[in-house]
């Protein structure tokens, strides 16, 4: 009797501190979901006001192309000479600056509609939307995300868009969060084999991101698929458990796996994960595309 009555009494202590420990982790979770919506509150208020002078130098450069064409008409009306011509090529040579002003000020100000669109997260609507422009979009900025953080890397790419896959009905600001977190996942998997080897292997490892998409029917799948260090077969199947992570502490600071799958479950989606260690991940998506009679 003695003997059973520790055997429950221990069998308890054990359920106890398996409810403590997930106690725990939930407040963690729910501290780390502040912290993430407090980032996205700045990243919001710092992209607005980036936006302004970014609408100045393209709203301007369009206008003072306008005038230099302007300029250029009215100078075909007077007489040919030497110093027209020059002040032709000058012309010229202004507009072409004020060209190039103008590309990277809209390459900015669609980074800016980016960073503005993946930090409201969670308050949108469903849209038809074209999921290659958005893979374009996301996977860059994660991309450059990486590339100004802390131990960038360099990484190659290879793009596979089907171009009729056709549009899908998504929340735009929930599915680029679910882009991002996996390029960063598959950016991290990357680095970390480039540091697991030798000075003379890292010479010939070239970390690359393929991405995919195509259409089975009424299906559109996407790929991610990096050669990083992959994934254990052993923690394969619970890497989409809530609070599950193989990052470090105050490194795990992504939406996670588990939050990505439920946003995808929202969007009558999936999300399924293939590995092999110390040679790839692919994460696969699956998204019900738009009916072209809908």
């Amino acid at each position: 009797m003695e003997d059973e009555l520790r055997s429950i009494l221990a069998e308890k202590t054990l359920e106890l501190e398996k409810v403590r420990k997930d106690y725990q982790q939930l407040q963690e979770q729910l501290l780390l979901q502040e912290k993430l919506a407090s980032l996205g509150q700045l990243a919001a208020g710092i992209a607005h006001e980036i936006k302004n002078p970014i609408n100045f130098i393209n709203n301007f450069s369009e206008l003072s192309i306008e005038y230099v064409e302007e300029i250029v008409e009215e100078l075909k009306k007077i007489e040919h000479n030497e110093t027209l011509s020059e002040i032709d090529s000058l012309l010229k040579d202004i507009t072409a600056n004020l060209q190039k002003i103008l590309q990277h000020g809209k390459r900015a100000d669609g980074i800016v509609k980016s960073m503005l669109m993946h930090s409201r997260g969670g308050q949108g609507e469903f849209q038809p939307t074209n999921l290659n422009s958005l893979l374009k979009e996301f996977v860059n900025l994660a991309f450059h995300g990486m590339r100004a953080g802390k131990k960038p890397i360099n990484v190659s790419f290879d793009w596979d868009l089907d171009a009729e896959i056709g549009l899908a009905s998504i929340i735009p600001e929930d599915f680029s969060r679910v882009i991002v977190n996996l390029c960063n996942n598959a950016f991290d998997a990357m680095r970390s084999k480039f540091e697991s080897l030798s000075e003379d292997e890292q010479l010939h490892y070239q970390p690359n991101l393929s991405v995919k998409t195509r259409k089975e029917e009424n299906i559109i799948f996407i790929e991610i698929e990096d050669n990083g260090l992959g994934i254990p077969e052993p923690l394969l199947n619970k890497v989409l458990e809530p609070f599950f992570t193989t990052k470090k502490a105050k490194e795990g600071t992504g939406l996670g796996l588990s939050i990505s799958s439920d946003i995808l479950k929202a969007h009558q989606g999936s999300l399924a994960i293939f590995s092999k260690e110390g040679e790839f991940t692919r994460f696969e998506i699956t998204l019900p595309s738009i009916s072209p009679t809908q």
